[in-house]
């Protein structure tokens, strides 16, 4: 199978703007499809596509007339199929209309779904095939045909699979590819595998493709089982996308079947990445992070030993990489982190830290990484600064602080500090949590005790907040306050994953910078 000359070439069919539009909730706009008819063709190179059922509405039509306009001009109208339906002139008519070339008419592939849901015979069925084929051959379109739940149908009765086999191959429209559906999504490897086999060996003239679903999570396994039982072309989705559990991944597929059968595919797979980010955003469903290939954390490392793998070696990286789709490797920084983690972040970033600052800016990854699963290559530079900006000592330190805020009501902290040698506790309310805290801090360092001045607590100037360019919802946050001090501003950072605790680092930060000038305590020691 490596060997390339002999290698199977594969063909995929996707069906992300017909089978894909199948799925909840999923609809997209006339631009929407024409952008991904456009990148499927032109960017990714599939070799057909699929994009509208035939008559659906005025909208699909002019979407579909403006795909097949550019794809007349652009050589690519034979690359592009329309689902038709046994309607003797309704689909064809439709089809041409909008300048289309070919029609994959849906047959009846289960006796159970020719009897019960048409009410017709096979003979019966089998005429309204040959009326609607001949008239497409007639006005200059090419014909495929889908046997519609055939994975059942073969279950069911094969002696109805041949007969249907037989009456389509004795039309006098030359048939391009049977079309045979595992439409919900029911078999196993082993079985597309026989059933496959067995067709090829009865129908050894005919091209056949494999239409699989997902609902067993057993779409890309079934689609090497039915190109190792000869299998030309597959059908596929950008993303999953189609009814139910979806459609075979195009990422998952293309890549299983080069990688692992050494199968030959026109694929460009630098685009897959673009594809799927496009089908993302248009579609509105998202990704999971762990989808293989696309998932946006597929390739990133979490433990620390497989970080020290990749630096010492390139121990955990295999063939699939994410060079192959214009994606890079990362390192994830997290309570799993180790050096070779955070060595490997410096390096992306340019940054050189003695041991000692590598060392403080890895603990207080870990302990932030117990509250914040990750924290991206973008954070880091915020974690970095606040540790080169703590140098001074923590004369006050909060130990534990619990906010409470509800809508149009005033906020609660209650918090445990440590100032010097003593524990305080304090609680207090404002508008908002911050407000609240600072309220609370008030309380214990203004108190006037032992004859020590009273602390005075400054002017907050300017807050602003922000995260890193291109952060998420669960990004660090980088909290800057600007505070008037006699004579002088003063700005301090903190950084924290909750927004409201990253503007009590900044305020801690403040005021540990006055407790240790120590003009500002009379005697702190007898605090």
């Amino acid at each position: 199978m490596n060997n390339q000359a002999n290698a199977p070439r594969v063909e995929l069919l996707d069906v992300t703007l017909r089978d894909g539009e199948q799925t909840q909730g999923v609809s997209f706009s006339q631009a929407e499809k024409v952008s991904i008819a456009k990148a499927l063709l032109r960017a990714l190179k599939v070799d057909r596509i699929e994009v509208a059922s035939a008559g659906v509405s005025s909208g699909e039509r002019d979407a579909i007339t403006r795909i097949n306009d550019w794809a007349a001009s652009e050589g690519y109208l034979p690359q592009v199929e329309v689902l038709g339906f046994v309607d003797r002139r309704r689909s064809v008519d439709w089809i041409r209309d909008t300048g289309g070339a070919v029609l994959n008419l849906l047959t009846k592939g289960s006796e159970k779904h020719c009897r019960t849901q048409l009410r017709m015979t096979p003979q019966q069925h089998l005429l309204e095939i040959r009326r609607t084929a001949e008239y497409a051959a007639e006005h200059g379109l090419r014909v495929n045909v889908y046997l519609e739940d055939w994975s059942n149908g073969y279950a069911d009765n094969r002696a109805y699979v041949y007969r249907m086999m037989d009456g389509l191959q004795a039309l006098a429209v030359d048939i391009g590819r049977y079309m045979l559906p595992d439409t919900l999504g029911v078999l196993a490897p082993n079985e597309v595998y026989e059933s496959f086999s067995d067709m090829a060996q009865r129908f050894p003239q005919c091209k056949f493709d494999f239409h699989p679903h997902n609902d067993y999570g057993l779409a890309t396994a079934n689609s090497m089982a039915a190109v190792a039982a000869g299998v030309t072309a597959i059908h596929c989705t950008i993303n999953c996308l189609g009814e139910r559990a979806g459609n075979v991944s195009l990422a998952e597929v293309c890549l299983t079947l080069r990688d692992k059968m050494g199968a030959r595919l026109r694929i460009d797979e630098s685009e897959i990445y673009t594809l799927s980010q496009m089908v993302e955003n248009f579609s509105g469903k998202r990704v999971a992070d762990n989808a293989p290939i696309v998932g946006a954390n597929v390739f990133t490392q979490t433990a620390g030993i497989h970080a020290d793998g990749d630096r010492k070696g390139g121990l955990y990286q295999t063939k699939l990489s994410p060079q192959r789709f214009n994606r890079s490797r990362s390192y994830a920084l997290g309570k799993m982190s180790g050096k070779a983690s955070l060595e490997k972040n410096l390096e992306a970033l340019g940054v050189s830290l003695s041991a000692g600052d590598r060392a403080k800016v890895l603990q207080r990854i870990v302990k932030l990484g117990d509250s914040k699963a990750i924290i991206t290559l973008q954070d880091l530079p915020f974690i970095i600064a606040d540790i080169l900006e703590s140098k001074d000592e923590r004369h006050l330190e909060l130990l534990n602080c619990s906010i409470t805020s509800g809508l149009e009501l005033e906020s609660v902290v209650s918090l445990r500090l440590r100032l010097y040698d003593k524990i305080h506790h304090a609680t207090g309310s404002g508008n908002g949590g911050f407000d609240a805290f600072i309220v609370a801090i008030r309380k214990i360092l203004e108190a006037k005790k032992g004859g020590r001045k009273k602390f005075v607590f400054p002017e907050l100037l300017d807050y602003q907040v922000r995260i890193p360019q291109g952060g998420t919802a669960s990004a660090l946050v980088e909290c800057f306050i600007t505070w008037r001090e006699p004579g002088r501003n003063v700005r301090t950072r903190g950084v924290n994953a909750n927004q409201v605790f990253a503007g009590i680092e900044a305020t801690l930060r403040m005021l540990n910078m006055k407790l240790n000038q120590a003009h500002t305590l009379a005697a702190p020691r007898r605090a």
